[in-house]
Parts: C-alpha cells; sequence; structure tokens
C-alpha cells in the first residue's frame, strides 16, 4: 500500500513538472507572439489637439530615466508631473502648429511620439511653449536654457529636420515604435532631400539611429554636470532601411 502511494506521488510530481514546464513554454510563445503582432499593428500619423494628453503621458515614462531628464528634474517624486507638463507645453506651445509632432499607435492607443522641428524653425520657440515650460520647469529653469544655448552652438545651420525627442512607452519597448516612428518622418526627409539631426541622449540608442543612416558628428560642450550628447547628422537622399 506504501509502495503504491510513492509511485502515485511520483507520477503526480513528474505531471506537476511536465504541466508546469508547458506552461512557462506557453508564456513565452504568448509574449513573443505579443512582440511580433504589437510591432505590426504600429501606424503612425501626424498628431492632433487630442494626442496631446496621451502623448504627454506616454513620454514622461519614456524619459523618466533619460540622462538629461533626471539631471534637468533631478527629484524622483516630481519627474514624471514636470516631464508631463513639460511635454504638454511643448507640443500644444509649438510643435503640433508646425506639424512636427508624429504618434504611434496600437488601435486607439498611443504607444510612442517622435516631435520634429521643421527646417528654419529649429530654435524657435512660441511664447505659449515658452510660459509652459518655464513652469514646467520651476527653478531648473536657467540650467536648462544654458543646456540649450550650448546645443545650439553646435547645431547645423543649413535647413533640416530636427529630431528634438522620441520616445515609447515602456511597455511598448521592443515592439518596433521607434523604427515606425523614425522611419514615417524620415521617408518624408528623403522625399523632400532634407537631411536630419539629432542629439543621442543614450549612448545605448546610437546604434539604432545609425541603422537609420545617422552618424556621429562633433558633440555639444555642455555645461559643467550635465550628461553628454551624441549629436548625429543624417544626410539627404539616404534611403531608411527596411527592417
Amino acid at each position: 500500500m506504501l509502495r503504491g502511494r510513492m509511485v502515485l506521488r511520483g507520477i503526480r510530481s513528474l505531471m506537476a513538472v511536465r504541466s508546469a514546464r508547458l506552461a512557462d513554454r506557453n508564456r513565452a510563445l504568448q509574449g513573443y507572439d505579443h512582440g511580433v503582432t504589437n510591432a505590426r499593428e504600429q501606424t503612425v500619423r501626424p498628431a492632433t489637439a487630442a494626442d496631446v494628453k496621451p502623448l504627454a503621458a506616454v513620454m514622461s515614462r519614456a524619459f523618466y530615466d533619460d540622462p538629461p531628464f533626471i539631471w534637468i528634474l533631478p527629484d524622483p517624486k516630481t519627474r514624471l508631473k514636470r516631464s508631463r507638463r513639460f511635454f504638454t507645453a511643448l507640443a500644444r506651445g509649438e510643435a503640433l502648429a508646425r506639424g512636427g509632432v508624429d504618434v504611434a499607435l496600437a488601435g486607439t492607443e498611443v504607444t510612442g511620439a517622435a516631435i520634429w522641428r521643421p527646417p528654419g524653425h529649429w530654435e524657435t520657440e512660441q511664447l505659449r511653449a515658452v510660459l509652459g515650460v518655464v513652469r514646467a520647469l520651476g527653478r531648473r529653469t536657467r540650467a536648462v536654457a544654458a543646456l540649450a544655448r550650448a546645443m545650439a552652438r553646435a547645431h547645423p545651420r543649413e535647413p533640416h529636420w530636427y529630431l528634438f525627442a522620441i520616445g515609447v512607452d515602456p511597455a511598448w519597448q521592443g515592439a518596433g515604435v521607434a523604427s515606425a516612428l523614425l522611419r514615417s518622418r524620415l521617408d518624408q526627409c528623403d522625399h523632400d532631400g532634407l537631411p536630419a539631426y539629432l542629439e543621442a541622449s543614450k549612448a545605448a540608442s546610437v546604434p539604432l539611429y545609425q541603422h537609420f543612416g545617422f552618424e556621429p558628428t562633433e558633440n555639444p560642450d555642455l555645461p559643467d554636470g550635465a550628461p553628454p550628447l551624441t549629436a548625429m547628422w543624417r544626410a539627404a537622399a539616404a534611403a531608411p532601411p527596411t527592417i
């Protein structure tokens, strides 16, 4: 009788192990399929006023651990709220009006966004945007102004599209959102025969930009304490890759 119980327990144990392994495999496959599906479902279009609120929320999450934003807004307790206000002011007051904001969507959900400044407007700000940014940054406005001046000194002067910011909701990273956003605007650059410029805030993102034709140039000389930026230039009519 005892031996029979031991055999039964052994069978149950093997069945439990097998069941756990199948569950792990199914979870892995579900995660993989989910990522592939997300990548295929991403659509990119110009942002509208109705997109500003979800766009700002996505961008604030995307930039929460971004080195410049950590330097600009060092208090982690208020960084999310302040950066959300920053992106709201930027989108509503300046970039949206000039057609430089793109959003990526999965269905109706905003999964990422890119804020571009068109040729001839890379350093101009409308008063509404300036006031909103000042309210968002508070005492750090002066430090940000110094950073902006340093970046402006190294900025190319020939006509180009300037990628001011691109961000993907952390929940959607790895699903091809950034690539979809880049490809959409760079297709327009190629169509119009215009170059593009950006400053990468993380070394890990440099290879992605290189994949799309950007190449590192001379980096801006920034204020003391500011994290380094990698300036990158993409020549006109360099066709974006298909991935």
